[in-house]
């Protein structure tokens, strides 16, 4: 009988909080980068290859719902309970602004053309915040049917997706009209939206199931259903040949594109697991749970040459990375200053 296979996956610590949103970076010049969100209301940025720590974003009051970082790099944006969002020199990690909300923020994107900043939350109002102008007040588009769980950018920052915390479907906004457009529908709330790495495919979990669209005429390509109720799916970058998959039983398991069956089940995590994320390179994904812990899981085990190779190349980024990085603002001693906002 043939010996299964067992996934030993890099461990990350550092969070004191759930963590709750993972976003990777594409790939820049010095390698690509992890950004995570946390109840304990500092992000942190990781290099992506190996998920060491760089630095923890400090200024937030309350819990950090959602974090990206810009195409380059170089600057982070954070939404959080503390009725604000925040960007981030992502190299110093000093505070660049802060724009001030009326209600938790859930959601933030940056723009393909990283020109545009997008927030959400409990306000049910899209805004858009022109990078080139701070202080300049935001576009609102026209207000959501629910309070705001996810956003992202399709079609070169033509669309913008949403979706609500007690309401199902995705809404699909006309950025020129600022007005809904087209509703991809589904029977429970969304908890996680992903546009695919070349933009043919949206990524969906509602409840336990896993939906496929098809990212220009949307309509729906595949649906599976999962074990159990799932908050996070997202699906390989290169082959689009399998995708992953966590929520409540705290397993993140690895499903076959084309016939839902699944292919892997990786186990570590002590609670729900709130989010997955495929890295750039389909080489690697990772996944943040409840238990305050980021783990990084390699796709297939790879063999000695390719560690070798591997290993040089992740020296020669973390070498650059750190030469880069000097002066970032770091916790040494893991302390926050409040106690922060489960809200």
């Amino acid at each position: 009988m043939e010996k299964k296979k067992v996934t030993i996956p890099q461990v990350c610590h550092g969070h004191s909080r759930p963590v709750v949103d993972l976003f990777y970076s594409p790939i820049t010049p010095d390698g690509f980068f992890l950004i995570s969100a946390s109840k304990d209301s500092h992000p942190m940025l990781r290099n992506g290859e190996t998920g060491d720590w760089i630095g923890t974003f400090e200024g937030h009051k309350g819990a950090v719902w959602s974090s990206c970082l810009d195409n380059n790099a170089l600057r982070a944006a954070s939404a959080s309970a503390d009725f604000s969002a925040k960007l981030w020199d992502a190299l110093t990690g000093d505070v660049l602004h802060s724009f001030e909300h009326k209600h938790i923020v859930r959601a933030c994107a940056f723009s393909e053309d990283t020109k545009l900043l997008l927030t959400g939350g409990f306000e049910k109002i899209l805004r858009v915040f022109d990078m080139n102008r701070l202080d300049a007040p935001p576009t609102e588009v026209d207000k959501s049917p629910g309070s705001i769980r996810t956003l992202t950018w399709l079609h070169s920052d033509q669309t913008i997706l949403s979706s609500c915390t007690d309401i199902g479907g995705v809404r699909l906004w006309d950025v020129r009209s600022g007005k809904i457009v087209q509703t991809l529908e589904t029977k429970s709330p969304v908890t996680s939206a992903e546009v695919s790495q070349d933009g043919r495919y949206i990524t969906t979990a509602d409840g336990s199931t896993v939906k496929f669209w098809d990212a220009n005429h949307f309509g729906l390509v595949k649906s599976y259903d999962m074990p159990c109720n799932i908050e996070s799916a997202s699906l390989e970058p290169k082959s689009g040949e399998k995708f992953v998959a966590g929520g409540e039983d705290m397993w993140v398991r690895v499903f076959d594109f084309y016939t839902g069956e699944e292919i892997g089940c990786n186990k570590g995590h002590h609670g729900p697991v709130h989010c997955v994320r495929f890295t750039p390179t389909g080489l690697s994904y990772a996944s943040g749970s409840e238990d305050g812990t980021i783990r990084i899981w390699q796709t297939t085990p790879a063999n000695p040459e390719e560690n070798e190779t591997s290993s040089r190349r992740v020296k020669h980024s973390v070498d650059e990375v750190s030469k880069k990085i000097e002066g970032f603002h770091i916790n040494k001693e893991g302390k926050t200053a409040e106690k922060p906002s489960d809200t």
